[in-house]
């Protein structure tokens, strides 16, 4: 009888203890139904937000909660000089914590880095980048320059940006160091992250990049 209790309490016991978050991911309609989901033992609950701008006006703002790892729950934007978009997060390791969204970002002040952007066909133009944004970002389709901008470590750090440019039709490069993001700039290679990190960070980045497609669109 004691050996049979103590299997079914080695067998129960991690169930019992699993972190349970609130999730919602929105799909392309930027839309979600609210769920708990029992999340892996390395990870904590996280509301995240991103709000896209265009001309200094906040024009998409897109709240999600999910599971996700510590280093995911990092302020990341995307400034293409037109349009701009920015991740904040707030994170908690309680059960149902995530209750409360993450607070809307601003456009963060001038960091003085820079990068190439792009103005209609001209993609000689420079940009400053602004806040932790110390990467410099493309997006092609084909042999042809759709955006250049700026982008922080977090967006360029994660592989499965070869995944949401299989969903846009573009290829999206990245690389480091100031007005690298000439048309010879190659696309960064990373370590693959584990399948939880690879489904929470493209997830962020799809969104990410919806958002400011909208702001673009909007803004032309």
């Amino acid at each position: 009888m004691h050996i049979l209790a103590l299997i079914l309490g080695t067998v129960l016991l991690p169930a019992a203890c699993a972190l349970q978050c609130y999730e919602c991911i929105p799909g392309l309609s930027l839309n979600c139904t609210e769920t708990t989901k029992e999340c892996p033992s390395n990870t904590q609950c996280g509301s995240f937000r991103i709000i896209s701008y265009a001309g200094g006006t906040a024009l998409a703002d897109v709240k999600m909660k999910m599971c996700a790892l510590a280093e995911e729950c990092s302020e990341a934007s995307v400034n293409l000089g037109v349009a701009q978009a920015v991740i904040t997060s707030k994170c908690c390791t309680s059960d149902l914590c995530n209750t409360q969204d993450a607070p809307g970002g601003t456009i963060p002040s001038p960091n003085g880095k820079k990068c190439y952007q792009c103005d209609g066909i001209d993609c000689t133009k420079t940009l400053t980048c602004n806040g932790n944004e110390d990467h410099c970002i493309s997006v092609a389709e084909g042999e042809t320059t759709k955006v250049k901008g700026c982008t922080s470590k977090m967006i360029c750090s994660n592989t499965q940006i070869a995944q949401i440019s299989a969903i846009i039709g573009a290829e999206i490069s990245c690389c480091q160091g100031d007005l690298c993001n000439s048309p010879s700039t190659a696309v960064t290679t990373t370590s693959q992250p584990s399948s939880t990190t690879a489904s929470t960070t493209t997830s962020l980045m799809m969104l990410l990049f919806v958002t400011l497609l909208i702001s673009l669109v909007l803004f032309s």
